[in-house]
């Protein structure tokens, strides 16, 4: 589904979407695109913050109170801050205009990619892979994660950032490693990908005090769970 009031912008990227085989859904404002969620079953949300009647971080918060497909936000606005909103209400990439249509092509395959490898981990011929940690329970099969028996609602990113995390409890990820595990890609310096999401983590496990209980951070290193 593509979201984008600028009309040669959104028919573009859907001509580019259709010439590699994707059925698109194309919509000029928040509302439509809303709907489209409610009544089909979407792989994937591209979404552009500036529309004229709900900014998309307000149409990525609603879908991501019952979807988890990946969302790409697409916009004119090349801030850090207006980056990390994106990133920690639940987007899982960022793209600023003017961009290459290739580009987006290529981070919509990246994406579906790593939704793909999500769904294949939770299915029932995984190996399972449990872990307790102070109350804290994680199955990968099921793609379940609670704490102290209060489930929490995770993005794919988002579970497979603490899966990793847990599975290496006791020593120091750092941000590079972390990245690259997750999202497959080359980490670069200036990347705040992970910092945004580790934020959003620790908000869903209300654990967000100076001296959080599960995910620590090691500064300038990384991110460990003791």
């Amino acid at each position: 589904m593509i979201v984008d009031d600028e009309v040669e912008i959104a028919d573009l990227v859907e001509l580019y979407l259709k010439n590699e085989g994707y059925n698109v859904y194309k919509y000029y404002n928040g509302a439509d695109g809303l709907r489209c969620v409610r009544e089909n079953n979407l792989s994937l949300a591209i979404l552009d913050v500036m529309l004229p009647d709900i900014d998309g971080f307000a149409v990525c918060q609603e879908i991501r109170r019952t979807h988890y497909f990946p969302i790409i936000m697409l916009t004119a606005r090349v801030e850090d801050i207006d980056k990390i909103n994106g990133l920690a209400i639940g987007a899982d990439d960022y793209i600023t205009k003017p961009f290459n249509p290739l580009e987006v092509v290529a981070r919509v395959k990246a994406q579906l990619r790593r939704y793909a490898r999500y769904d294949s981990a939770a299915s029932p011929e995984a190996p399972r892979d449990e872990i307790d940690i102070r109350g804290l329970h994680i199955d990968n099969v099921s793609h379940k994660c609670s704490i102290n028996g209060r489930e929490l609602v995770l993005t794919p990113t988002e579970f497979k950032i603490l899966l990793h995390l847990c599975r290496n409890r006791g020593g120091v990820v750092t941000s590079e490693e972390l990245f690259e595990a997750v999202w497959q890609e080359k980490y670069y310096d200036s990347n705040n990908t992970v910092m945004a999401h580790i934020s959003r983590l620790r908000q869903k496990m209300k654990d967000t005090g100076r001296q959080p209980k599960y995910i620590k951070t090691v500064w300038g290193v990384g991110y460990t769970v003791e």
